[in-house]
């Protein structure tokens, strides 16, 4: 027997949502050694009959019958003279007479959009070279490791030079062009957007049609396979957005798959997303949890990702979300939560986390859900991390407000800080804060260009100091004027301005900082590594406070901010002892386009303070600034 073969204890595993590897047995793979062709299966149980149609049929139904499994509903044929690249179909005749044409649900590779078909493909026989970076990755601690993302859709990263129709860049373009550029600036992973095949560009990716298909718009499998190995090489981590929370309504696709509400709930009120038009997925059959487990293994497996970010977990956690009185329907307890979504999430983390030591699970979750990541066994779900959105959308706001006004939402900074560390956090500034009329990250910011600029220096510079890992969406780092548009590519000729270079310069620097200084990354998620210095001046915008780390206790790094457009000379900050304080880190720096105000490279820490403090530093604070400054 064959590993793709599929034995009575395959479908057992398969009928109780426990196969963890049951893409090596349904969908299309090598027929039985010294044969030539395809095996195919698919799970379809309440189907008639099932075939498997394309080009080498004429997609004649009858040709190519597939016989059922018992009472699995697993339907395989075993199909002589089909080979790699065929692209294939399974026509269903449902009980109703309707005869179907839907792509595999376990297809490795589906053809380039608008075509739709499932390819017979292979993702065995790659050669790997990431044995050292997997090894190391299952030995770190996360939670202690530098984590800053470099969020990408890389379909609008760059546009190729040429006249391609679609005009997508490859993997091997990518490679040579993106890994250099996010290892130069200092990014530790690429967070990847719409990897999986969809149908709809627009969609970004988050209406999914093959989940087991890396999307055809970039390359082979084996293309995106050797992205990731070039990433690892060059010391790149790699994350895909991955979307369990909903599926398109697409004909070819999972919706009725069978001619029965089969992946999705038939009750309208459990089973779509009116908001998005989409179907939501039946947690509580297993066969379908066994889907999304298995494909999230899958990635890791198959393509060594090192990371999945789920997309609209609040969405999956809340029954009513999104809905009205009258559209939702509560739990058996007569509660809102999703039972069947909570179980499901609980038993993919420990999946993944079993399988793949060092794989991080990363939630969208934007409500305060309990526990997000706290282990199953304790009562939580069991990710890694979480979005900090309430970090996200304080911080946006209060750096949109001009200076005058800020001193009134002195909260909207110091608020953050009452729950920095009630979960394991990312600070996020992805797509989705630079898209539908919200303006890019310049674009929010108050006052003239140059202004607009500090600002922003001043945003990233808070994100850098703030405890929780990074993410930020591409563009953000050199200050694209414009709302990302998926059908565009970012505005590099803005880099012929020095303003724009000096900018991501000053995000160049900040993300080597954050790298080089465990005070920041060694205790992002922990609070012994971060005490308030001066958190009571809403009236100048100031704010200061110390980070440091287990790793090095002795030497904190001193944080300090000023908010308005007002240079503060000898302003007074507490230290803790007395010696040199060396300035890391400044914001205003000419080099990255600011005013050069501050000319302090090193200041001596002194007992003689005007207000009676022990030990005082004396800095002359920047306008719209951030300065980081390293203690002895």
């Amino acid at each position: 027997m064959t590993d793709h073969e599929i034995s009575d204890f395959d479908l057992y595993l398969f009928g109780e949502g426990n196969h963890q590897r049951i893409y090596d047995k349904l969908g299309a793979h090598s027929a039985s050694s010294g044969a030539a062709g395809t095996r195919f299966a698919v799970w379809a149980p309440n189907a008639e009959r099932v075939s498997v149609v394309g080009p080498f049929n004429q997609w004649n139904g009858n040709a190519h019958v597939m016989q059922p499994r018992g009472r699995s509903g697993v339907w395989e044929l075993c199909a002589a003279g089909i080979g790699f690249g065929t692209p294939y179909k399974y026509e269903i005749r449902a009980r109703d007479g309707r005869l179907l044409l839907k792509s595999d649900p376990f297809g490795f590779a589906m053809q380039l959009r608008p075509d739709n078909c499932s390819v017979v493909t292979a993702l065995e026989g790659f050669e790997w070279h990431d044995e050292a970076w997997l090894a190391r990755r299952a030995r770190l601690d996360p939670l202690r490791e530098p984590f800053n993302a470099y969020e990408v859709h890389l379909g609008s990263w760059r546009r190729p030079w040429d006249d391609r129709v679609p005009p997508f860049m490859s993997w091997h373009e990518a490679a040579q062009q993106l890994i250099p550029y996010a290892v130069d600036l200092g990014y530790t992973h690429l967070e990847l957007i719409g990897i999986a095949e969809h149908p709809l560009d627009a969609s970004w990716g988050y209406q999914v049609a093959g989940y087991y298909a890396a999307t055809a718009r970039y390359g082979s499998p084996r293309d995106f396979m050797s992205f990731i190995d070039q990433c690892h090489q060059a010391g790149l981590g790699v994350i895909l957005d991955w979307v369990p929370a909903h599926f398109p309504s697409d004909d070819h696709g999972l919706a009725q798959f069978d001619g029965t509400s089969l992946y999705e709930h038939s009750d309208t009120r459990l089973g779509e997303h009116r908001e998005w038009g989409t179907k939501v997925f039946n947690y509580g059959r297993h066969e379908v949890r066994n889907f999304l487990v298995a494909n999230a293994l899958f990635w890791a497996d198959k393509y060594h990702v090192d990371g999945l970010r789920v997309d609209a977990v609040a969405a999956m956690l809340y029954l009513d979300y999104s809905r009205k009185s009258g559209e939702w329907l509560p739990n058996r307890h007569g509660g809102r939560e999703n039972l069947e979504a909570i179980d499901f999430l609980r038993q993919m983390n420990n999946a993944v986390h079993a399988s793949f030591p060092g794989l991080l699970t990363i939630a969208e979750e934007s409500t305060s859900f309990p526990g997000v990541t706290r282990p199953p066994e304790h009562g939580g779900l069991g990710f890694n991390f979480k979005w900090n959105m309430g970090w996200m959308n304080d911080t946006l706001r209060y750096m949109s407000l001009d200076p005058v006004h800020r001193r009134f939402n002195h909260q909207l900074i110091t608020f953050s800080f009452v729950y920095a560390w009630s979960e394991n956090f990312i600070l996020p500034v992805s797509h989705d804060e630079v898209v539908h009329g919200k303006g890019s990250l310049l674009g929010k910011m108050p006052g003239d260009e140059w202004q607009k600029r500090a600002n922003v220096r001043l945003m990233l510079s808070i994100m850098c100091a703030h405890p929780g890992k990074k993410l930020l969406f591409m563009g953000s780092e050199f200050g694209q004027w414009s709302e990302w548009r998926e059908g565009a590519q970012l505005e590099w000729q803005q880099l012929e301005s020095a303003a724009h270079r000096q900018l991501r310069e000053c995000a160049r620097q900040l993300n080597h900082v954050y790298l080089a200084s465990p005070q920041f990354h060694g205790s992002d998620c922990d609070p012994e590594g971060f005490h308030w210095v001066d958190l009571h001046n809403p009236d100048e915008s100031v704010w200061a406070f110390a980070r440091r780390s287990r790793q090095d206790p002795v030497s904190p790094i001193i944080c300090v901010f000023n908010a308005t457009p007002v240079p503060r000379d000898g302003y007074e900050i507490s230290v803790e002892q007395l010696g040199p304080y060396r300035r890391l880190f400044d914001s205003d720096d000419t080099a990255f386009g600011g005013s050069g105000y501050n000319q302090q490279l090193e200041v001596e820490a002194s007992s003689n303070s005007a207000f009676g403090r022990p030990q005082v530093i004396k800095l002359n604070l920047p306008p719209l600034g951030a300065m980081f400054f390293a203690g002895p």
